[in-house]
């Protein structure tokens, strides 16, 4: 937990993950935030949420001024009863892969989240800052910022449908590499495929294999652009059978080839 400011070394030359959550308060400032495809303006004060796996990218001024908190999975569930509690925030593991930002319209709850994020950042600098007052304060500032969430994102809390398509995309984030099938997918979550696929197309609309494909695609197009590696080092990374197929999957998603994909966008 720290001050996020002009002085922090926070640019970077290509979008890159991370695995752990971020949640970034600005208030001040202005620029882009880039996450996997999506791309936000920063308007503070506000807030971004990053889930482990995100892949993200900051456009910032140099009057950019705020905090910042990062933490483990594992250090905010430490003296949870609920281990799916991150899972029911509806800023964390999106469905519909949109992170949209918690703008902070009212002065009164800007001025109490700020003074959250202040304190912590004052605490942590202690020799021994105490482990339960941080705990405290980070669920105090997701909760804070769940009950400010837009509800066009919320869901009700005891969805249990809705957890087991958070979890799957979860898994993804962990697998994708891997390229696994429903089926896969469905034995780590313990149900069957024709479940898991009735929960996804209830919960997004989609299929999902329509998930898998979005986020093949997602990554596909991320090493097309971000990195100089050849189609067929590509099909080897994400686990295609050879260069030939990842060309027909690429092409049927988006409707070019990889190849005419990162000539286009390098243009």
């Amino acid at each position: 937990m720290e001050v996020f400011d002009a002085n922090r070394h926070f640019m970077v030359e290509y979008p890159h993950r991370h695995d752990f959550y971020e949640v970034l308060y600005l208030s001040g400032g202005s620029g882009f935030h880039i996450i996997d495809s999506n791309k936000y303006k920063i308007e503070p004060p506000c807030i971004f949420f990053m889930t482990p796996g995100q892949t993200h990218k900051l456009e910032l001024s140099q009057d950019i001024d705020g905090y910042i908190f990062l933490f483990a999975p594992d250090f905010y569930l430490l003296n949870q009863s609920n281990k799916n509690k991150l899972l029911g925030f509806p800023f964390f593991h999106s469905v519909t892969r949109q992170n949209p930002p918690l703008y902070l319209s009212n002065s009164e709850d800007n001025a109490f989240v700020k003074n959250l994020f202040l304190r912590g950042c004052n605490y942590v600098k202690n020799n021994n800052p105490s482990e339960e007052i941080i705990l405290s304060l980070l669920d105090l500032i997701l909760l804070t910022c769940n009950q400010l969430y837009p509800k066009e994102y919320k869901v009700l809390p005891n969805n249990k449908g809705h957890i087991s398509v958070k979890k799957l995309m979860l898994l993804i984030e962990e697998n994708y590499q891997l390229n696994l099938t429903v089926s896969d997918y469905a034995g780590m979550l313990s149900i069957t495929a024709n479940h898991l696929t009735q929960l996804v197309k209830q919960i997004t609309g989609k299929t999902t294999n329509e998930i898998l494909q979005e986020k093949n695609i997602l990554e596909i197009k991320r090493l097309l652009l971000y990195t100089n590696l050849t189609v067929t080092e590509i099909a080897a990374q994400m686990n295609f059978a050879d260069q030939s197929y990842i060309t027909k999957y690429f092409k049927k998603g988006t409707g070019l080839t990889p190849l005419q994909y990162r000539t286009a966008s390098l243009k």
